[in-house]
């Protein structure tokens, strides 16, 4: 364990000029002293790494040195293999490229490695689109996926609008920064070139009408694509849970409760109830989407559930209860 993570360690020293205690801590996940007693290892074992003193100090590798320890065990060599969706890559036009890039690594194997593509694809497969979805790839999609591998601006031509509202054209001149596949459906994390105060957004690239690529920009170094979507896809799942519904839950109702609605919401509901009462249920109260929406994920629940408001779903709940013990009559 030790012994990898100074390999590690030296790894980051040399592909940055320098690193803190602490950006070295979080990246090999220890603490700042163990850091410190790594770095006089690897010293004492005649790796040049240098110590900066200071509030500004921190590690680095001096005289250019240059590890040799790049080798691939099996393990890594296997990982690599996995490291795309090959729908994905095929949707964006970068199939042949992602061919040729396998070869090239495999080529550059120990030959005892040299099946690691073949025995990482018999036993792992990535597929993207939920159940009972027909996969869509928007036309677009390699376009715009071109736009961000180069750094190119592109002016879009989008659908706006939602619910009973009639879908407005839209222009914008944008800087793709990102694309997401979530659950078969691909997203754009772009920035907007119009001056607003929040100008990082988020486009499904199914409502794209016209893209028109342009001239280059310049990448925000410190944009993090996964903590952006992280961050916005929670934003979104708690802008929808617009109404609340009181429950009162068995034991079973409890556990399941994360499977039929949204499990954050639910977590945090169950956490903040009380304790069971005498019959051992517990009373929650849950944020939905809607109550139309509340009463279809909760008929999943059967009699682990009880509405206790609003007083509307209760009544929609019990006539669905009765009519479901007639049929069963």
């Amino acid at each position: 364990m030790r012994a990898a993570r100074l390999i590690k360690m030296v790894l980051l020293l040399q592909a940055r000029p320098g690193m803190t205690a602490a950006e070295l801590a979080r990246e090999l996940e220890v603490s700042e002293r163990t850091v410190t007693r790594d770095a006089q290892a690897l010293s004492e074992a005649g790796v040049p790494v240098y110590a900066d003193r200071g509030r500004a100090g921190g590690y680095r590798l001096i005289g250019g040195y240059r590890t040799r320890l790049t080798g691939l065990a099996r393990g890594e060599a296997e990982a690599l293999f996995l490291s795309g969706v090959p729908g994905a890559l095929r949707d964006m036009g970068l199939e042949d490229a992602a061919s040729a890039a396998r070869l090239k690594v495999s080529a550059a194997l120990q030959p005892a490695l040299r099946d690691a593509s073949r025995t990482a694809a018999q036993r792992f497969h990535l597929d993207a689109p939920g159940w009972f979805h027909e996969p869509h790839t928007p036309e677009l999609l390699a376009v715009v996926a071109g736009a961000v591998w180069e750094d190119r601006v592109v002016r879009v031509g989008y659908l706006r609008g939602s619910g009973d509202r009639e879908p407005v054209r839209v222009e914008r001149e944008l800087e793709p920064y990102g694309l997401v596949l979530k659950a078969g459906v691909w997203y754009l994390a772009a920035r907007v070139r119009d001056g607003s105060a929040d100008p990082l957004r988020v486009y499904r690239l199914d409502r794209l009408e016209s893209v028109e690529p342009g001239g280059p920009f310049v990448r925000d170094g410190d944009f993090d694509l996964p903590a952006f979507w992280a961050e916005r896809a929670a934003q979104f799942a708690r802008s929808i849970l617009r109404d609340t519904v009181v429950l009162r839950l068995t034991a079973a109702g409890v556990r399941r409760l994360p499977e039929v609605t949204d499990a954050a919401a639910a977590r945090e509901a169950v956490a903040a109830a009380g304790p069971a009462d005498a019959a051992g249920t517990v009373t929650v109260t849950l944020p939905v989407e809607s109550w139309d929406v509340a009463f279809t994920q909760l008929l999943a629940l059967g009699p682990e559930v009880e509405v206790v408001a609003p007083a509307e779903l209760r009544e929609r709940c019990a006539t669905a209860a009765r009519a479901a013990a007639a049929r069963y009559a």
